[in-house]
């Protein structure tokens, strides 16, 4: 937070006795004040009488704090006052932060495509959770710096990683340059460093109200640069070695983490049918040690579920959305998507690309200006998926913060539950909406009462196996009355052969209401749909369930997520 100014006291207000004759009339208040002037030398002046009965003193605006204490003592001397107390300022804690670049950033307070970020500081700003970046690597930055913790560089290859050996405690990036067309593989063109890393680290956690560049939106988190990408990408072993070691996992010949992630961001991925198993493998341990794992959804403006580590389980996935509030042009898609939040547009869709046309409505943050090798730092805007996941991985932080005991599950199902519509349009599915980051703190922090309209959500996955019978929990708090007569359930499973599954709702008294049959003749994938019951015969505060039967051999699948909504 920013240190608060501290002004002069200038007024006291004087509260007397109920019997004392100054109470009740301002006339004998005037004459009060007046003797206590003769008394002390000041030129105190009765002012008004305040509506909880109260009597305004003015100093005027030369008062020392000598002078104050002073006056206070006088009135506290005089056997009819009650009490005496200074009138002090008081200021709006979700004061502008004073980085000379913030009016840049739309995507932090903007209402139609911004994330409510600056409302979310009164309560969190991050202190106490350190967020791993698992990407390029840092370069160096002073609106970074205090914000560092030590991480580690994974990149096996001596070659890729340009730093003369393999694996070492130093995440400096040494740049992702391709100096020639194909030297990545056929169609792979030449480039200059992109300095991702540190770009992503800045929308997280830049040291804010610094009088320079930018505000991160967990300014008081500490980042923990993990490389693993290097000339030519970065490799699916690397990058699961670093998401256990950045949780706090053991990696063989990798000295333990002194500082744990609770929060991981991966603005990375590449083209897969399915999630590979080591991803998936340490993923499944990065949540089980209480680190929420947050995943951009791809920019291929396709659907996410072809591409890794979006298309795994644990993680929150997010697509990117513009200043407008629609579907980056270029964003990934569909119903593996959780959750939408700013990833901005440099360009518009039809611009050539690789052009910057519209810098005002990218990302702006930190980066370096060095073509290959790292040179002078500087800021510029980018727009990505990319830019989009570090936005939630910022406000796990700011929830973790807030909240400590909140589970990774908890903080995802916070996040998609409080998340509004997109203003514009999104075609393909972006997840329940951009996340709004005051609301979603207000929500775990207990600071509002549920409105009509609320989600209540479970995103932990739950696995399907062939004729067996699961169930997945929600926790309905907050409400008064029944459930409504046109309950929404949302469903979200993701199966082989959907006629294979029978599913119900469980009330909280254990009423079932059947949402699906089986059907030996349904052989499509997936049951991605929301059912409408009338549960106004069922108190709404309680566990409910969502029950799954698979009937039959061959298939199985899991519950992705489900939801309520009242």
């Amino acid at each position: 937070m920013r240190a608060l100014p501290s002004a002069p006291v200038e007024k006291v207000i004087v509260t007397y006795k109920s019997q004392a004759t100054e109470a009740g009339s301002n006339t004998a208040a005037k004459s009060d004040t007046a003797e206590k002037a003769a008394k002390t030398g000041e030129k105190l002046s009765f002012e008004r009488r305040l509506a909880g009965g109260g009597a305004l003193v003015d100093l005027g605006d030369s008062a020392t704090k000598q002078d104050v204490a002073e006056v206070m003592e006088a009135f506290r001397a005089d056997p009819s006052v009650a009490s005496v107390e200074p009138d002090i300022r008081a200021y709006a804690m979700a004061v502008t932060p004073n980085d000379t670049d913030y009016a840049k950033q739309w995507d932090l307070f903007e209402p139609t495509g911004g994330m409510n970020v600056p409302a979310a500081w009164d309560k969190t700003t991050g202190s106490g959770v350190t967020v791993a970046v698992i990407d390029t690597g840092y370069a160096a930055h002073t609106d970074l710096a205090a914000n560092i913790v030590s991480g580690y560089d994974f990149i096996s290859t001596s070659a890729d990683a340009r730093d003369g050996n393999g694996r070492d405690a130093d995440p400096k990036d040494e740049g992702d340059w391709n100096a020639t067309d194909g030297e990545c593989g056929t169609g792979s063109k030449a480039s200059n460093s992109s300095w991702h890393g540190t770009h992503v680290a800045g929308t997280i956690g830049a040291v804010t109200n610094n009088t320079k560049g930018i505000a991160g939106i967990a300014y008081n988190a500490k980042i923990q640069p993990v490389r693993v990408l290097g000339k030519c990408g970065g490799s699916s072993a690397d990058i699961a070695d670093a998401i256990t070691w950045a949780s706090g996992g053991t990696v063989p010949g990798v000295p333990a983490n002194a500082n744990p992630a609770r929060v991981i961001n991966l603005s990375l991925g590449g083209a897969s049918a399915s999630c590979p198993s080591v991803y998936q493998t340490a993923i499944n341990g990065a949540v089980s040690r209480g680190t929420t794992v947050v995943v951009a959804a791809g920019n291929s403006n396709a659907n996410a579920s072809g591409f890794t580590p979006a298309n795994c389980a644990n993680v929150i996935n997010v697509a990117s959305t513009s200043r407008e509030g629609n579907r980056s042009y270029y964003s990934n898609f569909g119903t593996i998507v959780d959750v939408a939040a700013p990833g901005g547009e440099t360009r518009r869709a039809t611009d050539t690309p690789g052009t910057v046309t519209t810098p005002e409505n990218g990302i702006y943050s930190t980066l370096n200006s060095g073509s290959t090798t790292q040179s002078a730092e500087n800021y510029k805007p980018y727009q990505g998926t990319s830019m989009a996941a570090p936005h939630i991985a910022g406000l796990a932080a700011l929830l973790k913060s807030a909240k400590s005991t909140l589970t990774p599950a908890e903080i995802e199902s916070a996040i998609k539950a409080n998340a509004r519509p997109l203003p514009g349009t999104c075609t393909g599915g972006c997840g329940t909406g951009i996340a709004d980051s005051a609301k979603t703190v207000n929500a775990v922090t207990g600071t509002t009462t549920p409105p009509t309209g609320t989600v209540f959500t479970n995103a932990t996955d739950v696995t399907i196996s062939d004729n067996t019978t699961v169930s997945s929990s929600i926790a309905v708090t907050g409400r008064t009355g029944n459930a409504p007569a046109a309950l929404k359930v949302g469903v979200d499973i993701k199966h082989t052969w959907r006629g294979d599954l029978v599913i119900d709702l469980i009330a909280p008294d254990g009423t079932v209401r059947n949402l699906k049959a089986s059907s030996s003749s349904d052989s499509a994938d997936d049951v991605v749909t929301t059912y409408t019951v009338d549960a106004s015969s069922e108190v709404a505060n309680g566990t409910w369930k969502l029950q799954v039967r698979d009937v039959a051999t061959g298939d199985t699948g899991y519950i992705n997520s489900w939801s309520l909504t009242f």
